[in-house]
């Protein structure tokens, strides 16, 4: 179900941290602000209200790649990594003395964005949507290791592409 017009974007607060970071210079990025409503909107949905902190960062198939060997032990490229920094599990019953929910950082590879919408026939930005909402889900604990998990997961995902659909992507 398609959120009304007038609820579909959260109004800022002081306490709703988005801090959005682009290391890649293609000039086919999108604008920060698209990425902070983005990570705005999918939160919203996931009914995370503020106060809360996150980060996304837009980077290189290197950096990346690097990341997944250093922290996961994987030597082989990846789209989107998620860190978290503390689970919505620890913030259920005690927010930490600032109040605010740490949730995370996600790092996203543009170079393979790029290259998965290319394969999949689909726009980059629609591409980074898919991306940019995976990273949030695995945030807020969701996962696809598990085939329960991920049928969760990916049906979470879609309902979220199509609610977003025509907005941030085709």
């Amino acid at each position: 179900m398609m959120p009304r017009e007038a609820n579909f974007h959260m109004r800022r607060t002081k306490k709703e941290e988005i801090y959005v970071q682009i290391d890649t210079e293609t000039g086919d990025e999108p604008e920060k602000a698209w990425f902070e409503s983005l990570a705005r909107d999918t939160l919203a949905a996931e009914n995370v209200a503020p106060p809360y902190e996150v980060s996304v960062v837009i980077s290189d198939e290197d950096t990346v790649h690097e990341m997944n060997r250093h922290y996961r032990n994987v030597d082989s490229p990846t789209d989107v990594i998620s860190f978290y920094t503390q689970t919505p599990a620890e913030t259920a019953f005690v927010l930490p003395e600032d109040g605010v929910q740490h949730l995370g950082d996600i790092v996203i590879s543009f170079p393979q964005a790029v290259e998965q919408a290319q394969e999949q026939g689909h726009s980059v930005k629609k591409e980074l949507t898919l991306l940019t909402i995976h990273g949030l889900l695995h945030l807020l604990e969701y996962d696809h290791e598990e085939p329960d998990d991920a049928v969760r997961m990916r049906g979470r995902e879609a309902i979220l592409l199509e609610q977003f659909k025509g907005y941030y992507c085709d």
